[in-house]
């Protein structure tokens, strides 16, 4: 699960302390941690829920300042977890072309191209001279996410 640094910082001065994620499935479970650019993260709860059952509080919860500007945030992101779903081709498909990626992936290279900066910028890829690899952190995270998705052994 990424969070955004501004999320984080809430999280961190105590004024986040719900966040809302679309999964297939979810990549972390409650009870477990999170390791990200701020520290260690506790999961307390993981609830699946409704739109329609997000409350006003909720929202203020999650750092929003309205309801309205939550579910505005979320219509953003239809396709849910995009992030493992990448990551995983760039790990089989490491320098192959951002077209080639693209391609695999069912969507155009530009945005291919802008989901790979934002992983990049949580040191999560690198680019190479054609396409990109996982980073050493890229890899644990990815690794982590697909352990705890199938659970001990």
């Amino acid at each position: 699960m990424l969070l955004k640094l501004e999320t984080l910082k809430g999280i961190k001065n105590g004024t986040i302390s719900l966040a809302f994620r679309r999964w297939k499935r979810p990549t972390v479970k409650a009870g477990g941690s999170l390791l990200t650019p701020i520290g260690q993260l506790a999961i307390e709860a993981v609830e699946v829920i409704s739109i329609e059952e997000i409350t006003q509080s909720d929202a203020k919860a999650a750092g929003f300042p309205t309801l309205e500007s939550l579910l505005s945030e979320m219509a953003k992101h239809p396709e849910g977890e995009w992030t493992c779903r990448v990551s995983s081709e760039i790990r089989k498909r490491s320098g192959e072309s951002a077209a080639d990626l693209a391609a695999v992936l069912g969507m155009e290279r530009d945005i291919l191209k802008a989901k790979v900066w934002k992983l990049k910028g949580l040191d999560l890829t690198e680019s190479l001279a054609v396409g990109y690899r996982l980073s050493p952190r890229g890899e644990a995270v990815l690794s982590r996410i697909e352990d705890s998705r199938h659970g001990p052994e």
